[in-house]
């Protein structure tokens, strides 16, 4: 499914990016690195996306452990989410709608009769604003926002949303999405969409790391990978990843699917404190990461659905080519009142966390 965005001019600016020219105004894109001991990285503010992270292996040697391309233009047209802020509602919404205190909204449908990442033009597809930025030091940060307005995609409420990536402690990444919304109630759900491969973008695919995901039960989903609304237990099933396996050791198990693409319950609503949610481990390059966040659900994706895209340097992605641990509120959940509510109101803000610890492990 290609996501569409009318690009009215683009220019090549040096050093700084891209000019884009939208509907009203002319908004800059660029990208911007931040730089810690001996881990680096690159986002920009066309769709608040992480483009590189550099780490070393067991052996010191650094590779880039994100999927993406090597020019922003490739982003704009991308259908993979490499690396983007999803919103204001990621995941899927059933139907493309919801009802919301009495009211009916009607979403724009991007995936079939459904809603996927916040639209046709979701929080991945927009340029935000650089608030601040400090490149290097003992905390290196870059600030972006962005307000989107009432009606946007379909959803109610002027909102404004703010994404923070900090390099913290010796090779850790934190990632700060915060939202309030100045008049009207409404769903946000803001997840962070980077495909990781620990072997590095370039090294083939994930089958072979080794997940833990600390989540014992799971949101199955239908035909349309929509919730049912139910819960299921991940005991006896490939979803158990409570103790570590290799991704590709059950995934022909799976029923019908490329690989995994589902949610997994970590509580009951967004907490104050951080939990593990997952580790993954790449035996040969001996590079670990743990995810902790304090969101209710986390979604595993597998990159099913990466076929022949070029990327990095020319390398040619295909399925399971990285792996998505997106950390978030649980998939259609306006339309299933059973789940963690994700409506936000201007006497309660949207606030989520995630700290991905990186570090390395012979074997």
């Amino acid at each position: 499914m290609a996501k569409t965005f009318l690009l009215l001019c683009f220019l090549l600016l040096p050093a700084s990016g891209f000019a884009l020219i939208g509907r009203d105004k002319k908004e800059q894109v660029g990208v911007f690195e931040l730089k810690k001991g001996d881990i680096s990285l690159k986002v920009s503010n066309w769709g608040a996306t992480i483009i590189s992270l550099v780490l070393p292996d067991k052996h010191g040697n650094l590779g880039d452990v994100v999927l993406g391309y090597d020019s922003i233009k490739d982003y704009f047209n991308d259908s993979t989410y490499f690396g983007a802020t999803v919103g204001r509602v990621a995941n899927r919404i059933g139907g493309a709608h919801f009802t919301l205190n009495g009211i009916h909204y009607k979403l724009v449908a991007n995936e079939g009769n459904n809603t996927l990442h916040g639209g046709s033009r979701g929080f991945s597809d927009v340029v935000w604003k650089v608030t601040k930025y400090e490149k290097e030091g003992d905390h290196p940060h870059i600030i972006f926002t962005y307000r989107s307005y009432d009606g946007e995609q379909g959803f109610p409420g002027d909102l404004l949303a703010e994404v923070s990536y900090y390099l913290i402690g010796k090779n850790d990444l934190a990632i700060i999405m915060k939202a309030r919304t100045l008049n009207k109630p409404t769903p946000v759900n803001l997840a962070n969409h980077a495909y990781w491969n620990l072997g590095g973008h370039n090294s083939g695919n994930i089958l072979n790391e080794v997940v833990q995901i600390f989540g014992s039960k799971i949101t199955p989903v239908d035909s349309q990978l929509i919730p049912t609304g139910k819960f299921q237990s991940v005991k006896g099933t490939p979803y158990d990843f409570l103790k570590p396996h290799v991704v590709g050791s059950r995934i022909n198990q799976l029923p019908k699917t490329r690989g995994y693409d589902i949610n997994y319950v970590l509580g009951d609503g967004y907490s104050k404190k951080l939990k593990v949610a997952a580790i993954v481990q790449d035996y040969k390059s001996g590079r670990v990461m743990e995810v902790s966040t304090n969101a209710p659900g986390v979604q595993f994706y597998t990159g099913n659905y990466v076929e022949n895209v070029k990327g990095k340097g020319g390398y040619v992605y295909q399925p399971h080519a990285g792996l998505c641990l997106e950390t978030q509120a649980f998939p259609d959940s306006v339309n299933h009142p059973n789940f963690p509510s994700t409506i936000v109101t201007p006497q309660k803000p949207y606030k989520h966390h995630m700290l991905l610890k990186f570090s390395t492990k012979a074997q």
